[in-house]
């Protein structure tokens, strides 16, 4: 009889997502069909942002603080959140904990505190964002985001404990280098800003701008799933109410250095701004949804097929073109993209490797059948037909 082995896991190894583990069995077509509307929402949303943030710019600058943006767009989210708050509160089942208790939004508030990490993050994120336009052209700056899926599986590992196989790690080293591809004399000879040569200053933000939302996201999925049971609007609302808090401070900061005349927080705003801040916000709200009940992988593979749409629009609308290496570049992603998501590049279940992982089971019973697994022993007969004593352990 052979002897499957046994995995002691620890009791707090990856619990944060065993609830996420026992939803993704329930899945239904339905909730499957979701997933992809909220993957094509996901697509069109990030695409039409960077050609807002261009349309945003007056003889190439910003009339309006970025910061002011950044604020009424977590006002806007925060906002959002509260009235889908107030609508599933309506909703409730009787007997279920109601959501708008006192005691209820202060329990959630404590256990949901490591959101401001992720909320601080995305805030230095949403400001670099802009300040990317200044240097490359919409479908670059979308091209060039693609670098956070390698920094995000790197985090995933190693914070979430996340296991990737080999042809997934691949597949993402594929992506990168359709993104250099693409990258190949994307910038004019001899372009600088702010005093930098374009390729210094360029490269200080690009790795700024590729690191800090990688790690906003990694600690948004990590927080967002180890709170599984907490309503995703409630979490929402402390997410986005932190990152409103940050950004006013922010506004605070340049009052106290230009002036109190640069706290205006309408100043310079448009119909393209106004768009761009419901883009965001919008686009904010779907990624919450993806961190939740999804993952980031996901969440950055389908950013990238909004590559497509941007470079297409951004071609149509302001005449940038569409060169051979953004083509090729392109084809390499959704080859890469194709690679990581086929079935054959999941990992194997450990107990196709015949391991058993005992997760759920308490302590002393896990002892016991340590112990129990150590003294097993079995009998084989010789040749001779005599018994003899193997053991195991």
């Amino acid at each position: 009889m052979q002897c499957v082995p046994f995995k002691l896991v620890s009791p707090n190894s990856r619990t944060y997502s065993k609830a996420y583990d026992r939803h993704k069995i329930r899945v239904s077509s339905k909730q499957r069909a979701l997933n992809v509307l909220l993957v094509v929402g996901d697509c069109v949303l990030v695409g039409l942002q960077p050609i807002l943030v261009y349309m945003s710019k007056v003889d190439g600058k910003f009339n309006f603080s970025p910061l002011s943006v950044n604020f009424l767009i977590e006002a806007a989210k925060v906002l959002f959140a509260i009235v889908m708050l107030l609508f599933q509160a309506r909703h409730q089942k009787v007997g279920e904990k109601p959501l708008l208790s006192i005691s209820t939004f202060v329990q959630a508030a404590r256990n949901n505190v490591l959101l401001a990490v992720p909320a601080l993050l995305y805030a230095i994120n949403n400001y670099l964002k802009f300040i990317m336009q200044l240097y490359f052209n919409p479908a670059t700056v979308k091209m060039l985001s693609n670098l956070k899926v390698l920094v995000i599986a790197v985090l995933l590992k190693f914070i979430m404990r996340r296991r990737f196989s080999i042809i997934q790690w691949e597949a993402l080293a594929l992506l990168l280098i359709g993104i250099s591809v693409n990258q190949l004399r994307s910038l004019p000879e001899g372009t600088s800003a702010m005093g930098l040569p374009v390729a210094t200053g360029a490269y200080i933000y690009t790795l700024i701008f590729v690191t800090v939302p990688s790690m906003a996201s990694v600690f948004n999925e990590y927080a967002m799933k180890s709170q599984y049971d907490t309503s995703i609007y409630l979490q929402n609302v402390f997410l986005y109410g932190y990152g409103a808090i940050f950004n006013f401070l922010a506004i605070l900061g340049t009052v106290v250095v230009k002036g109190p005349s640069s706290f205006n927080i309408l100043e310079g705003h448009s119909k393209a701004t106004m768009l761009l801040i419901f883009n965001n916000a919008a686009q904010g709200i779907l990624s919450s949804f993806f961190f939740k009940y999804a993952d980031t992988i996901l969440k950055k593979y389908s950013s990238t097929v909004a590559t497509i749409f941007t470079g297409i629009a951004s071609a149509a609308l302001f005449g940038h073109t569409l060169t051979i290496n953004f083509m090729l570049g392109i084809s390499i992603v959704f080859i890469s993209m194709h690679q990581f998501f086929s079935p054959l590049a999941k990992v194997k279940d450990e107990q196709q490797n015949g391991i058993t992982e005992l997760r759920d089971v308490p302590e002393k019973l896990k002892y016991v059948l340590s112990l129990s697994l150590s003294h097993t022993h079995t009998h084989t007969l010789t040749p001779s037909g005599q018994s003899v004593r193997n053991s195991f352990g």
